[in-house]
C-alpha cells in the first residue's frame, strides 16, 4: 500500500508518482488541510451529520491522515487510473476509490487555485490573470495531446485521428512560463486531428502587451498582440 511517509524516504518514487516533489508537497498541504476542514470539520461527518463520537475513534482507514488524503488526489491526478487500481494502490475497494476521488479531487483543485497555481481556463480573462507576475513575461505556448479510446463511430474516429502520433486523441492548448514552468493557460478540450493554429485562432486568447511569446511551427501564422514572437527558422540544408 501506498504511504506518504514510506515515499517520502524515496523522493523519485514520490515524484515519479506525483510529478511533485516533497517540498512542493509540503507546501500545499497546509492550505489543502485547512480547505478540508472548513468543508468537513471533525464534528461532523462526510454526510454532514454531527458525529456521536469523537473524531479518530474506531477502525483507522487508509486514508486517515491529512497526507494520505492528499497523496490519493496526486496520484489519481497524475495518471488517471481504474478505480479499482486506485483501491489496490490504498488498501481500499473500489466503491471507496470512487468516493474518495469525488471528495479530493474538487479540494485539490480549489488549493491550487488558492495557491495560485491553477492556470487560467478563460481566454478573454488571460490578460487580467498574468498581468502581475514576473514569470509570465517570457512564456510558450504548445498543444499537448492525450490519447483516448478509438471512438466507435466513423466520424469521430476520423476527428480524432492523429496523423502526427498514429493514435486517437484529445488535444488542449497550453501557456507555461518559461523561467518557472508554471501552467498559466489551459485551452477547451480539441478533436486530436484539429490544428494548432485552428485552436488557437478559435480561443482568440488575449495576452497581457509586455509578454515575450514562444511559438514552434505549428503556430506558423498566428500573431497575438504581445511584446515579441518568437519562432524558429526553418532548416534548409540542401541534401546531396
Amino acid at each position: 500500500m501506498l504511504t506518504y511517509e514510506k515515499l517520502k524516504q524515496s523522493p523519485r518514487r514520490l515524484l515519479s508518482l506525483t510529478s511533485l516533489t516533497v517540498d512542493e508537497i509540503e507546501h500545499i498541504l497546509p492550505t489543502f488541510e485547512q480547505l478540508y476542514l472548513k468543508k468537513y470539520p471533525v464534528t461532523k461527518t462526510k454526510t454532514g451529520k454531527a458525529r456521536k463520537r469523537k473524531a479518530g475513534a474506531g477502525r483507522k482507514g487508509s486514508l486517515a491522515t491529512i497526507e494520505q488524503k492528499l497523496l490519493f488526489a496526486l496520484v489519481y491526478q497524475k495518471s488517471y487510473p481504474l478505480q479499482s487500481v486506485m483501491g489496490e494502490l490504498f488498501g481500499i475497494g473500489q466503491s471507496q476509490a470512487n468516493e474518495w476521488i469525488h471528495v479530493l479531487l474538487p479540494l485539490l483543485r480549489e488549493t491550487l487555485d488558492t495557491l495560485g497555481y491553477e492556470p487560467e481556463r478563460d481566454p478573454q480573462k488571460f490578460k487580467e490573470h498574468e498581468q502581475d507576475r514576473k514569470d509570465m513575461a517570457n512564456s510558450v505556448i504548445d498543444g499537448t495531446e492525450r490519447r483516448r479510446q478509438r471512438p466507435k463511430q466513423a466520424e469521430k474516429q476520423a476527428l480524432h485521428y492523429s496523423g502526427k502520433k498514429k493514435t486517437h486523441s484529445d488535444k488542449n492548448l497550453v501557456i507555461a512560463t518559461v523561467k518557472t514552468k508554471r501552467v498559466s493557460f489551459l485551452s477547451r478540450t480539441y478533436p486530436g486531428k484539429t490544428h494548432d493554429k485552428k485552436v488557437a485562432d478559435t480561443e482568440n486568447i488575449v495576452y497581457p502587451g509586455e509578454m515575450v511569446l514562444h511559438k514552434d511551427s505549428g503556430f506558423q501564422g498566428y500573431e497575438p498582440k504581445v511584446r515579441k514572437l518568437h519562432q524558429p527558422k526553418k532548416s534548409h540544408t540542401k541534401r546531396n
